[in-house]
């Protein structure tokens, strides 16, 4: 479990908090296996399917337990690949059946309402509306926001370098308002916070700010707002796609910009525009309010 950790540390280079999950989650398995007394060698789909009942009799939800699969899969997968394991045992266990739920996102009036909440005539207000129309711009997770650097925004080209999931980089464009914000911030703005660290987005200490910080900064201008949703910076990251697509753009660029592997994960944004299409077509309808 060791050598996979250390693996995943610095071979995959999967993000600090993935990594303190993974390990939380395969020592939740080696304490059952302690348990019964069975070295991780010897344990079999049997074994597995006992750990999957124990993890439902404690009430796991299924996104809990799809989770822990997918920590042993990787587990698994590479003690076959290194040697160490004969077998997969996971192999022919499924994961749970996972609800599709869908993202809350804020409506274009909703977003304008937001972004202009901040005051630009301080420091603070105007790091947090570069801030807001960054993630909005952009799409980006929190903690690649979290991560940017000052050279990591090019303002001749308005291209700013993201470093995602499993630190696999890409470049996204944010659209000229965006930019502007960015470059006066960089220039004009972001001294007066006397950086200590070469994050760009700072607080009052002239530190980078956490993930914590950006989520408290998006929920005052929210309330601000008037909007009663529950929002988190991830609403701007849902926002950005079901906009571009509601725009015209195709799934396959959103999926770029989003940074998203897999496009299966970009398609739950297409179930986002069904279901307000139904919401419209129910209200407008005549024969829908008969």
């Amino acid at each position: 479990m060791d050598g996979y950790l250390e693996y995943l540390l610095i071979e995959r280079g999967l993000a600090e908090n993935t990594l303190a999950a993974y390990a939380a989650d395969l020592a939740d398995f080696a304490g059952f296996l302690a348990q019964g007394g069975i070295d991780l060698e010897a344990a079999t789909e049997q074994t597995l399917f006992l750990y999957i009942v124990d993890l439902r009799r404690r009430g796991l939800t299924s996104r809990t337990l799809s989770r822990h699969l997918s920590a042993l899969r990787g587990l698994f997968a590479h003690g076959v690949a290194e040697g160490r394991l004969a077998a997969d045992p996971l192999r022919y266990l499924e994961n749970p059946k996972l609800p599709r739920t869908l993202p809350d996102v804020l409506t274009r009036d909703e977003m304008a309402a937001v972004l202009a909440r901040p005051d630009l005539s301080d420091r603070l207000g105007f790091r947090d509306r570069t801030m807001l129309e960054l993630l909005y711009a952009s799409g980006l997770r929190v903690s690649e926001l979290c991560g940017l650097r000052p050279l990591d925004f090019d303002p001749m080209t308005g291209l700013v370098r993201v470093f995602g999931k499993g630190s696999k980089e890409r470049i996204v464009p944010v659209h000229d308002t965006a930019a502007k914000l960015l470059a006066a911030y960089i220039r004009d703005w972001r001294p007066a916070f006397r950086p200590v660290e070469d994050a760009l987005f700072l607080n009052r200490s002239g530190k980078g700010l956490t993930r914590q910080a950006v989520w408290k900064v998006v929920k005052r201008h929210v309330a601000e707002a008037g909007i009663r949703k529950d929002i988190s910076p991830h609403t701007f990251r849902h926002s950005f796609a079901t906009h571009l697509l509601d725009g015209g753009a195709d799934l396959r660029t959103v999926q770029m910009l989003l940074g998203h592997a897999d496009i299966a994960a970009t398609e739950i944004y297409t179930h986002v525009q069904a279901d307000r299409l139904r919401q419209v077509h129910r209200a407008h309808h005549p024969r829908s309010r008969s």
